[in-house]
């Protein structure tokens, strides 16, 4: 009785703990949606912060759409995050079948070589693209915004240790039956490894859609902004530092594709992350 009553406490405990941090985690987002729906009069007459609002108003969204192209922002930041993760799915799949899967000379040593590249610092992977595609030409263009980010080691290696949990016996009978690599990668480890493959592709979405840094300094043709260098542009030609809820509006219309996004797939994210992180 007494273990019992001990367990159900210490449940209770964590159930507890669970709540406050996702109230914690939550609050950011809750502020965000609630300071856009407020009127800017009213945003700018509160001395202390309201944490509910009486008389919302969509007014502060047809703001931000008229502050800057927003619309023009998602085409491109929708065909920049398309191209890039179907380009990189078609590099970091055969990559990780091989390392997992073909036997080669020197196998083990080209994957290390591959691993050791994950220390390179970001910023001089940022430079060594930066020149290469301003000699290419490529600034202002859809290829220079992609190529940088079409593979991942991460990705490959994370894909290899899926592969490699699927029997031998499998390959081994698929090769006796004259099934080609690619067609046993299609038919067979593709679908037996979806979660992580979905994972992964939902990973680089999120990426995706929130990159900046390499947009900002690859572009300055607004043709060619992505949402993040909207926001930007918002608060630079002072907009955003005037009217704050109309900021808060276009951040908004920018997370909510990535929230409805990780909502239809949560599930197959966690078992996606779950299973790379176990082997057999």
């Amino acid at each position: 009785m007494i273990e019992k009553k001990s367990a159900s406490f210490s449940r209770a405990l964590i159930y507890f703990f669970l709540v406050v941090w996702a109230l914690i985690v939550l609050f950011p987002f809750y502020w965000m949606v609630l300071t856009s729906l407020k009127s800017f009069a009213s945003y700018n007459s509160e001395y202390i912060p309201r944490f509910i609002t009486v008389n919302p108003t969509l007014e502060n969204y047809t703001s931000a759409f008229e502050a800057v192209p927003l619309g023009r922002y998602f085409l491109n930041t929708l065909i920049f995050t398309v191209a890039t993760t179907g380009l990189m799915m078609l590099v970091i799949i055969p990559a990780a079948f091989a390392f997992a899967r073909l036997q080669f000379k020197g196998r083990n040593a080209v994957f290390a070589l591959f691993l050791s590249l994950m220390m390179i610092p970001t910023e001089l992977v940022i430079i060594t693209n930066y020149v290469t595609i301003v000699n290419w030409n490529m600034r202002n263009t859809y290829l220079g915004l992609i190529l940088p980010s079409v593979t991942s080691v991460f990705y490959i290696y994370l894909l290899k240790e899926n592969f490699e949990a699927i029997p031998d016996e499998l390959y081994q009978a698929a090769k006796v039956d004259g099934t080609s690599d690619l067609k046993y990668l299609v038919k067979v480890m593709i679908p037996i490894c979806q979660p992580t493959v979905v994972t992964i592709v939902i990973l680089k979405v999120i990426e995706c859609w929130n990159s900046y840094v390499w947009p900002r300094l690859i572009t300055y043709d607004a043709n060619y902004f992505l949402v993040s260098n909207g926001i930007q542009e918002i608060r630079e030609n002072g907009f955003g530092r005037e009217n704050t809820p109309a900021m808060m509006a276009a951040v908004v219309v920018i997370s909510i594709p990535l929230i409805v996004l990780f909502l239809i797939f949560r599930k197959k994210i966690m078992a996606g992350v779950s299973r790379g992180g176990t082997k057999g």
